[in-house]
């Protein structure tokens, strides 16, 4: 009888512990904690379309120096690379041999002017003898044709003194416009052909141009009612810059579509008041459409790729993500136009599928699109200034 009463005590007292234990555990265990995830409202933008082209600046103005007379450069009167106005002198020649030549002329005209006073005196002298029948009618001819040889005589030493005067002013090698010299291609002491020796080049920097080639459908569909006279905005970005920094605007537009290539050529003009912009230098060049539409706004790190699709990750009822498809458009910055798969009010994972899925339930931790900086249209000089590829 006492076995049977210890067994039951410790069947009990095994019970008892069992007990404690789970109560023990079931209070250790911890509560399942959702994901906290960054989430957005998405946001609706008036935005035009970008077509983007990639060109090679030019100068309105270039120039390769050349002289206008042979010779032997006797000066150089620049700085190489340095900023030139038109009519600085750049080289000199050695001149004595034409002011020698000049001297020579202007002395030969001085007689010739005194040899044609003398020829127009005795015409005049011959005509009154004439008259008095003193001289003959062929003696007072013969004056006549003297004096009117004597002014051609004078005109053509006159011509030749001109044209030495000018070579001699051609000596000294002036800029034709202002702009940035290059370096002296012929130094001092060689001698130098006339409209063959180059001696430099001169690039004018007041602005530069920027032809590209726009596809004719898209010409046809977003820019039909362009022209030159509207000098449609532009804004362009050189090669290791983030922003499209520079504003211009289109100011000729070809007369005709390049029926090889189906483009029509266009032409951006950059003011560069500041000197950054360089002829030949590539740049990326950005046209706005002139429509612009209402479209859904996302960060573009929120779209995500499943093999050929794009998709974004939504929260719907209880918190939980949902598969989305979209179709996505231009790129503003850091955000992106979707023109299909969202509508106005659709909340968003902002940070993508990177740690998330689809079906999987979220703590949500709303925050808000940052859309500052950013141009969506080139309404204003402001955004042309900021806009981002």
């Amino acid at each position: 009888m006492n076995k049977h009463l210890i067994a039951v005590a410790l069947a009990t007292a095994s019970l008892t512990l069992t007990s404690c234990a789970d109560e023990s555990t079931a209070q250790s265990a911890p509560t399942a904690q959702h994901q906290p995830i960054d989430v957005a409202k998405v946001i609706v933008k008036p935005v035009q379309s970008w077509h983007t082209y990639t060109t090679r600046l030019e100068s309105p103005q270039e120039v390769a120096l050349m002289p206008r007379v042979s010779g032997v450069i006797d000066s150089i009167e620049f700085n190489e690379g340095d900023l030139v106005n038109k009519g600085d002198v750049l080289f000199q020649l050695d001149n004595r041999s034409f002011t020698a030549k000049v001297a020579s002329l202007e002395a030969q005209v001085n007689s010739a002017k005194a040899a044609l006073e003398q020829a127009s005196s005795e015409a005049t002298r011959a005509v009154r003898l004439t008259q008095r029948k003193a001289i003959s009618t062929e003696q007072a001819q013969a004056r006549t044709s003297t004096l009117r040889q004597r002014e051609a005589q004078l005109a053509a030493l006159q011509a030749q003194l001109t044209s030495a005067q000018l070579d001699l002013e051609f000596t000294s090698v002036v800029s034709p416009i202002d702009g940035i010299i290059s370096r002296a291609n012929i130094t001092k002491g060689n001698n130098i052909l006339a409209g063959q020796s180059v001696l430099t080049s001169i690039v004018s920097n007041e602005k530069m141009y920027a032809y590209f080639d726009i596809d004719e459908r898209t010409w046809n569909s977003s820019f039909n009612d362009v022209s030159a006279a509207s000098r449609q905005p532009v804004v362009m970005q050189k090669v290791g810059q983030d922003d499209f920094a520079y504003s211009g605007y289109i100011n000729f537009i070809d007369n005709q579509i390049n029926a090889a290539t189906g483009t029509l050529r266009v032409r951006a003009v950059f003011a560069d008041n500041s000197g950054q912009l360089r002829a030949g230098s590539f740049a990326r060049i950005k046209l706005a459409a002139n429509a612009i539409t209402e479209t859904v706004i996302v960060p573009d790190r929120a779209i995500g790729t499943d093999l050929k699709n794009r998709f974004v990750l939504s929260v719907g009822e209880n918190n939980i993500l949902q598969y989305k498809l979209v179709t996505v458009g231009e790129r503003y910055g850091s955000l992106r136009a979707i023109t299909a798969g969202l509508t106005e009010g659709d909340v968003i994972a902002v940070n993508g599928p990177a740690r998330v899925g689809p079906g999987m339930p979220i703590s949500p931790n709303t925050v808000t699109i940052d859309t500052s900086g950013i141009a969506f249209t080139l309404g204003n000089s402001n955004n042309q200034l900021v806009a981002k590829q």
